[in-house]
């Protein structure tokens, strides 16, 4: 009996030692996240710092927890990227935590790719979603789900050239201006300078309908925010109001060798091209003939002068067997005062946190890199045009018929074709584009 218990008793210290030593290993053991990223700008323009904001993340990551390292592979081009994740989706080897492309988002969501986040903020005291912009917010969800959160925010702002107005004896709009305002500044600036029969200074470049459409107000979109009615009224509006200052320039076609030359007024602009081309050494390569800023952009008499908003956006892989962790870094990246001011000090855009945003230390970033004397565009207007800001739709049913509206706007503009009729037209094409694709 006796050496039935030191049996009994030797088995079970063997089970409590072997599974100390289990829990110990697996609590001390190195866990490897994976974090799928880019090279360079989101936004097309030149960065020399992509990796700093991330490897700064990622050591303060690490130094919280110690039996973490975080893996990403560096070199990866922006052009590349969705090749590369799909690679690595067949391969089963999708990152715990990534970045995803607007071309990606619908793909991924409806594919179960990304992980859906609602628990995860729900279960979380410590994060609040009012901190965030809405509408940085809201790019990363589909229907009523959060699939990503936004790393930073990019606006798009109305380009002003202030040496051309200027010389006009133009004052420089104000923020509140109107269609009507800009239609009268592009007829007055749109002249033959040199007198041998061909315009060459113009009111616009690169201002699109859809752009126009943004600031008419009232719903743009179905109930299922993938379609959008050709006939609408606001719709008609946008593309007449494209037509009437396309027809200012008397058929000439205006290039972007005018723009940079200094002889044209106004083109839409994102922020990151703002604060790229603002700042040197990118301010000696462009824009150096003329002054010029960005203001927000003209509205219809029903709408407000707002503009569309883009984000880059991260998520949660799916199939992640390091959910908790894969959500700590992910905040690490998107909700913590450090390193969203980083965005401001490294990259081109806008953080998507509204407190860092429109923080002093932020126009300090913002106005250090600027030449003196230059005034940054205020935080309070940036933050307006981000809050009030247009997420257009990822669907991508939504994003090839909108492109087919585009070619069919620069048809009327380019034949002279009556908008009413061309966009019934165009209707009843896209309703039969529709009804294949069910």
């Amino acid at each position: 009996m006796k050496k039935r218990k030191l049996i009994l008793m030797g088995m079970i210290l063997f089970i409590v030692l072997s599974a100390g030593c289990f829990f110990y290993r697996n609590s001390h053991r190195q866990i490897i996240l994976e974090f799928g990223m880019f090279t360079g700008s989101n936004w097309d323009v030149a960065s020399a710092n992509s990796f700093k904001i991330i490897d700064r993340a990622i050591a303060d990551f690490e130094k919280v927890h110690p039996n973490v390292k975080i893996h990403y592979y560096s070199g990866i081009a922006k052009e590349d990227y969705s090749e590369w994740c799909a690679r690595k989706l067949l391969e089963g080897k999708t990152p715990d935590v990534f970045m995803v492309l607007d071309t990606d988002f619908d793909k991924f969501t409806s594919l179960g790719v990304m992980k859906n986040l609602d628990d995860l903020i729900s279960s979380d005291n410590s994060f609040h979603k009012e901190d965030f912009f809405v509408t940085a917010l809201d790019t990363g969800r589909n229907g009523e789900h959060q699939y990503a959160l936004p790393y930073e925010v990019v606006p798009t702002l109305m380009f002003v050239n202030k040496s051309l107005l200027a010389k006009e004896g133009i004052a420089m709009p104000k923020e509140d201006w109107t269609w009507e305002d800009m239609d009268q500044i592009c007829q007055t600036v749109t002249k033959d300078t040199d007198q041998n029969g061909l315009l060459d200074q113009f009111g616009t470049y690169n201002y699109s309908w859809r752009d126009a459409l943004y600031t008419c107000g009232g719903k743009r979109y179905g109930d299922d925010h993938s379609q959008i009615s050709f006939t609408d009224s606001r719709v008609l509006n946008a593309v007449k109001y494209i037509k009437r200052l396309s027809d200012i320039n008397q058929g000439q076609s205006v290039t972007q060798e005018d723009f940079n030359a200094g002889r044209v007024a106004f083109m839409p602009l994102t922020f990151a091209e703002y604060r790229t081309y603002k700042t040197y050494p990118y301010r000696i390569k462009k824009y150096t003939k003329f002054q010029w800023d960005c203001i927000t952009f003209p509205a219809d008499q029903e709408g407000g002068n707002i503009s569309k908003v883009d984000a880059l956006l991260i998520g949660i892989g799916s199939r992640t067997r390091h959910e908790t962790l894969a959500w700590e870094f992910l905040k690490q990246l998107t909700d913590t005062r450090e390193m969203q001011m980083d965005v401001y000090r490294y990259s081109q855009g806008v953080p998507a946190l509204r407190a860092v945003a429109s923080s002093q230390e932020g126009v300090d970033c913002l106005q250090e890199d600027m030449d003196e004397g230059e005034q940054v565009i205020s935080s309070t207007l940036l933050c307006h045009v981000i809050e009030n800001g247009i997420i257009e739709p990822k669907l991508l049913q939504y994003q090839q018929v909108m492109n087919l509206a585009d070619g069919e706007v620069s048809k009327i503009l380019q034949e002279n074709k009556n908008v009413d009729s061309s966009m019934k037209i165009f209707q009843r094409t896209v309703s039969k584009y529709l009804q294949q694709q069910k």
